[in-house]
């Protein structure tokens, strides 16, 4: 029963932050009502009990009209109001004293813009806040702390103020077209200055006089011609004899050819007949 009762707290606490904005320490504003059911139950400290059921360090407050109300009560909630003293102070702004019901239903107003987590034991003002948007009740049976579920009201309105978060804005929406204005723009341009682009190369250009092409800048194209036989493929060249060396290799030589060569030649004699002349 207890874990049911935690995980129940957990996820309203997740409702009030994710859909209204409430962020830690969480405020907690506190009635006359509230204050003396802590003290007649013995209820201490408060700010610890109200941190374990929302699962988030706390700051209790109150209001100079809460305290001025306890104190015309008489001297039975004398503990109360020393207690409601010790409490921080929420700005009311009211000069002469108003009932505790009406200074809450102040400072809440209809948004709840502070983000307070309103605590009371009054049930007709516990129904008059579940059709406020964005405003946590806190409620406690005998010693016991407990955290209010979301309303059927107010989660109807946390959807329609997600869908209205969803929607675009007037300034968006203007944005929007001024941006997609610019880019039919662009586009235009763009097209319009591709299309210029190939008109002037299809077009010829008369104002422009042609310049004579050197023979460097011209393509030079070789000549096919007709080609020898691979040197690869073809026998070596014998050289050529002389004539003289032709005729002696055919056996025609003649004499008088050989003059000079028989004058080059040294006549060789022999030792024998040498001796027979000198005897």
């Amino acid at each position: 029963m207890r874990f049911t009762k935690q995980k129940r707290h957990r996820k309203a606490v997740r409702f009030f932050t994710s859909c209204f904005g409430f962020r830690e320490p969480f405020k907690i504003l506190c009635d006359g009502t509230f204050v003396h059911h802590l003290i007649a139950n013995g209820i201490a400290p408060a700010d610890t009990a109200l941190t374990n059921i929302l699962g988030a360090p706390v700051k209790i407050f109150t209001t100079r009209c809460v305290v001025a109300e306890l104190k015309s009560l008489g001297s039975s909630y004398s503990d109360s109001v020393d207690a409601a003293r010790s409490l921080m102070v929420a700005r009311c702004d009211h000069e002469k004293r108003k009932s505790a019901i009406a200074c809450i239903t102040e400072v809440i107003g209809e948004k709840n813009t502070e983000h307070f987590f309103v605590a009371t034991q009054d049930a007709e003002l516990r129904k008059k806040f579940q059709q406020i948007p964005g405003v946590p009740l806190v409620y406690a049976l005998r010693n016991a702390l407990f955290l209010e579920r979301p309303s059927a009201f107010q989660q109807e309105s946390a959807k329609a103020a997600e869908e209205e978060r969803s929607r675009m804005t007037e300034l968006e929406l203007k944005m929007l077209k001024l941006k997609k204005k610019k880019v039919a723009n662009d586009e235009a341009r763009d097209s319009s200055e591709t299309e210029e682009q190939i008109l002037e190369t299809l077009i010829p250009r008369t104002d422009v006089k042609m310049t004579r092409i050197d023979k460097t800048d011209k393509a030079q194209f070789k000549r096919k011609r007709a080609k020898g036989p691979n040197p690869l493929s073809c026998k070596k060249k014998k050289k050529q004899e002389n004539a003289s060396e032709k005729m002696r290799s055919q056996g025609r030589f003649q004499e008088g050819d050989g003059d000079n060569s028989a004058r080059n030649r040294k006549r060789k004699r022999s030792r024998k007949n040498k001796t027979s002349t000198e005897s």
